[in-house]
């Protein structure tokens, strides 16, 4: 793989519910791609409700870990990789307005590198799943998608970037048709400032690129505009669940960050943002 940016923030193992990938085939994948760091980050979405559709027993925790049985496997693979890939250890967690303080201390318990702050839900509705998008044109579900994203992040404070911003329009009933950065301008900027003013990253996530978007998450119109607005930390991800996508679209992703103004992308170690020259 052929890129100027080397490592992949965002990745899930089989530690997630929604993914069945073991640990080693990520790295691995990884390894072969090229790649010199990757951050794992599971899925933990505290008080996630059961939806319509997922198909799971109603009792069975969603999106949850065990945090101690994380770090007992993926500790030791930091060294068996030492000299092929810098392993680090982070977490994505669900935002809600209600979880700030749960967050907090779940956190606080251990050395995660990096976490990414997501939000999942709105009005407990995850958008994969539809039934948000029922009865309403998908631009007002948007609306509604960016103005609980800035509701979480004024009331969750102990992430360090803002995970696939614009995530709800992968999953819309016309995607892209009745999305852009500039019909939501308000709502998107009330975001990038606030973010800006907390000095929290912005993730690029590439995601959208697999789903068939055409573009990243979030949109590049909305990664010019954070880098506009005095943004400075901003992060990528895959976001893969599978082998086959770890690092995917890195090159063009680089070439795009340029194109928004950055000649940098960021790293995490130790919850602490490091620059990597593009």
């Amino acid at each position: 793989m052929s890129s100027k940016i080397s490592c992949d923030a965002h990745m899930h193992t089989d530690f997630s519910t929604d993914c069945e990938s073991s640990v080693r085939s990520m790295l691995n994948a990884a390894v072969e791609k090229g790649l010199r760091t990757v951050c794992i980050t599971d899925h933990m979405d505290l008080d996630f409700p059961p939806q319509e559709g997922e198909g799971q027993a109603q009792d069975a925790p969603l999106f949850q870990f065990d945090v101690e049985e994380y770090f007992r496997v993926l500790t030791p693979l930091k060294e068996e990789y030492r000299g092929r890939l810098d392993v680090r250890i982070g977490i994505e967690i669900g935002l809600q307005p209600h979880l700030g303080a749960q967050y907090k201390k779940l956190l606080a318990a251990y050395p995660f590198d990096i976490v990414i702050g997501s939000i999942h839900l709105v009005r407990g509705l995850d958008p994969y799943y539809g039934k948000l998008f029922e009865g309403r044109p998908d631009a007002d579900t948007y609306r509604e998608a960016f103005e609980e994203t800035l509701t979480c992040i004024e009331q969750n404070e102990d992430f360090d970037t803002l995970g696939h911003l614009d995530y709800v329009v992968r999953y819309g009933k016309r995607k892209a048709e009745e999305y852009s950065y500039r019909a939501f301008a308000d709502e998107i900027d009330a975001v990038l400032k606030k973010l800006i003013s907390m000095g929290k990253g912005l993730e690029v996530n590439t995601g959208g690129l697999k789903y068939g978007l055409g573009f990243t998450n979030p949109h590049p119109d909305v990664i010019k505009r954070y880098r506009e607005l005095g943004g400075e930390i901003v992060t990528v991800g895959a976001d893969a669940h599978r082998p086959e996508y770890v690092g995917y679209e890195f090159g063009k992703t680089a070439d795009l960050l340029g194109v928004c103004g950055f000649r940098y992308y960021t790293e995490f170690i130790e919850r602490k943002p490091i620059f990597k020259k593009l």
